[in-house]
């Protein structure tokens, strides 16, 4: 099981350069993927709920130009708020920019107030999501009528989807060439997965997120925790840990034990 980080991105008072510190320290431990999430217009401040202070993908190419190794992903881009057309401009882009070593994550978003303070139906994300990956992957693949699109992608570029309901592992089993849970269990991992394959028989990587704020109490729980997930079946374990103070000795502590 791939062991991932998703990179704290909640505080405005947090310099940009901090995630390239912690990007490069989690390639250097071992880490096989860097996250960034995303909120585009949250309607209380960023903090523990709304991550996603410093755009991702500009934030990712910031990054990309400072690690050689480490995937980079996007956990998750609101996609239903954006024009999928500029997204899959920018993400073609950051994948030749990183040397291929983009996964675009996606979601259909949550916060009806955030969708009304962008503009957009928040009962319509479902379908926007849908049409938006159906877009990028044609885009990608380079079977999408009506222009030229460019650059064209030397190496694939994966698209996951995060999310635990019905309707988003039928779209991660659909639509995705990953899935990305959130705070599962072994037992609730398992049945997710049973459901995902249940709707189609494409190859989909399957995984999941979890979180561990760096209390020593709580450590143990989240290594039994992550040792469950591998044996339940998890290819890659995304981990948050919380603030930006003291996380690369969070990083190497959780590696450390868990491996």
């Amino acid at each position: 099981m791939e062991l991932q980080v998703v990179l704290p991105d909640e505080s405005a008072e947090m310099p940009p350069e901090r995630l390239v510190e912690l990007a490069v320290a989690a390639e250097e431990i071992g880490y096989g993927t860097a996250w960034l999430p995303d909120h585009l217009l949250p309607p209380a401040p960023f903090g523990a709920t709304y991550g996603g202070v410093y755009e991702p993908l500009v934030s990712l190419a910031y990054i990309a130009a400072r690690t050689t190794r480490i995937r980079l992903g996007t956990s998750v881009l609101v996609l239903p708020l954006r024009n999928p057309y500029a997204v899959a401009k920018q993400a073609a882009t950051l994948h030749r920019l990183s040397g291929e070593r983009l996964t675009l994550g996606v979601g259909a978003g949550w916060d009806a107030a955030e969708f009304a303070a962008v503009g957009v139906e928040f009962a319509d994300r479902g379908r926007l999501t849908d049409e938006g990956l159906t877009i990028l992957r044609e885009l990608f693949e380079g079977t999408h009528e009506g222009g030229v699109f460019e650059p064209k992608l030397k190496a694939p570029l994966p698209l996951m989807v995060g999310g635990t309901t019905p309707r988003a592992l039928r779209r991660a089993a659909l639509l995705a060439d990953e899935w990305q849970g959130l705070n599962l269990d072994g037992p609730g991992f398992t049945q997710s997965v049973e459901r995902l394959r249940s709707y189609s028989d494409r190859p989909v990587r399957v995984g999941t997120r979890i979180h561990w704020s760096g209390d020593d109490p709580a450590l143990a729980a989240a290594v039994t925790l992550a040792h469950n997930l591998a044996t339940a079946g998890a290819e890659t374990l995304a981990i948050s840990f919380g603030n930006h103070q003291n996380a690369e000795a969070k990083l190497e502590r959780f590696h450390h034990t868990f491996t």
